[in-house]
């Protein structure tokens, strides 16, 4: 059975958003997907080499909006 959910990680621990489908003390395998910004995953289309908080304000800043060029 494969099952996609969301968790927050908190003091150490997963807790899940929802409840799971497990019988207690049921092994499982955990695969870790840290959600990334759309933006993030398109620093290497552009080949960004710079930190993910300069990227995103550069992103956001009205000043770069296409309807803002000349």
């Amino acid at each position: 059975m494969t099952i996609t959910v969301s968790a927050t990680y908190e003091n150490g621990v997963l807790k899940p958003r929802q409840p799971l489908p497990l019988k207690e003390h049921e092994e499982v395998q955990v695969t870790i997907e840290g959600k990334t910004s759309s933006i993030m995953r398109a620093a290497g289309i552009m080949g960004w080499t710079g930190d993910a908080e300069t990227l995103e304000r550069i992103a956001l800043d009205p000043e770069f909006l296409p309807e803002e060029a000349p």
